[in-house]
């Protein structure tokens, strides 16, 4: 019987390994390791698939390093500053990691070690950002929100939700990380994640609740807007719920799966049915302005859906969970990838992000 294990971080002090069965289907919790404050983000290290690191979001930001077992069993084997305050995001290349601290617009490049704790800290460089948006209360100052690399080009993007802006990081010759570009966006947006296929960048506008498309050649061409598209069809009413846009993921096609669909979870709906899943179509890029198409709704029994990530053979399964209430669900792609089934729970406490082993 095939089980696949998935390690869920958390708005608590833990992060949960979970197994699911798809042939019954069941998920199950194995195992819990204590880790810290909110490791609300989690990311394989690039070359030993039992290492991995996990952002603890606190003032003092750090970053743990986790060893895992064949079994899914986790040890804390070391911690190191995050290099700034609220780790939000990682991203481990091949001889660094990359951190970006919401709360004080910082850019952390840790290198890596092949000794435990697999980090050098001593030798962490830190990029300081800065910049604004209109909303006072959300967009005070700049808040670095993901790190993400381009998919074919050796380029690393970096929305802040602060300053309306995606930046565009490139390395140098000499190592150092620099600023080469941005993508920018109609103000008060508040730019959260993104997502990439063929030629096109697709934001998700967390403040705006939006979707965005651009056109984007390598540097130093400049991103050109394709398209703009709401996360819902129909909002609630504005004083039932304070509506934000959280994960924005493209699987890339594949035999099973051909045509490629952007899949984007809402938050804080006050529907009992819980937030939605949006999935829309990507934009035809043999026209010279292509649209994004809107194409199913699915509500997810999720209260405060944050984090959702796909695995299993050719993306099959998409695992999301409500932070604050409906624990962790694993949909099926169905109809192609048009729409999505719910075929396993489990209640567990605040998820927010998801890696599957």
């Amino acid at each position: 019987m095939v089980v696949y294990r998935i390690l869920v971080a958390s708005y608590t002090n833990d992060v949960y390994t979970i197994a699911f069965e798809p042939d019954v289907p069941t998920l199950k919790l194995t195992s819990t390791v204590t880790v810290g404050h909110h490791p609300s983000w989690i990311t394989p290290h690039p070359k030993d698939s039992s290492i991995v690191f996990a952002g603890l979001e606190q003032t003092d930001g750090k970053i743990a390093v986790l060893k895992y077992d064949e079994d899914g069993r986790g040890t804390v084997i070391g911690e190191v500053p995050s290099g700034g305050a609220d780790p939000c995001s990682l991203l481990a290349l091949d001889d660094q990691l990359l951190v970006v601290n919401y709360s004080s617009a910082t850019f952390a490049v840790i290198p890596l070690s092949a000794e435990p704790p697999h980090l050098v800290a001593d030798k962490t460089s830190v990029i300081q950002f800065s910049g604004s948006g209109p909303d006072k209360e959300r967009q005070e100052a700049s808040h670095l929100h993901q790190v993400i690399k381009h998919p074919a080009r050796d380029e690393v993007l970096v929305p802040d939700l602060g300053s309306d802006k995606t930046r565009r990081l490139v390395r140098e010759a000499d190592g150092k990380w620099v600023e080469k570009g941005v993508v920018n966006y109609k103000a008060g947006s508040g730019p959260r994640h993104v997502a990439f296929h063929e030629g096109v960048l697709y934001t998700l506008l967390e403040l705006t609740s939006e979707v965005a498309a651009h056109r984007l050649p390598p540097l130093p061409a400049e991103p050109t807007l394709l398209d703009t598209i709401s996360t819902m069809a129909h909002f609630p009413p504005p004083d039932s719920a304070y509506m934000l846009a959280s994960e924005i993921l493209l699987p890339t096609p594949n035999a099973t799966y051909p045509s490629p669909y952007i899949y984007v979870s809402n938050r804080n709906d006050p529907s009992p049915e819980g937030d939605v899943i949006s999935i829309f179509s990507t934009v035809d890029e043999s026209v010279e302005k292509g649209t994004i198409g809107r194409v199913a709704e699915v509500r997810s029994g999720l209260q405060h859906l944050r984090g959702m990530e796909f695995g299993g053979p050719d993306g099959r399964w998409l695992i999301a969970g409500g932070v604050n209430g409906g624990g962790v669900k694993i949909f099926e792609r169905v109809d192609g990838g048009k729409g999505l089934k719910e075929v396993a729970k489990i209640e567990l406490e605040a998820p927010t992000g998801f890696l599957w082993l």
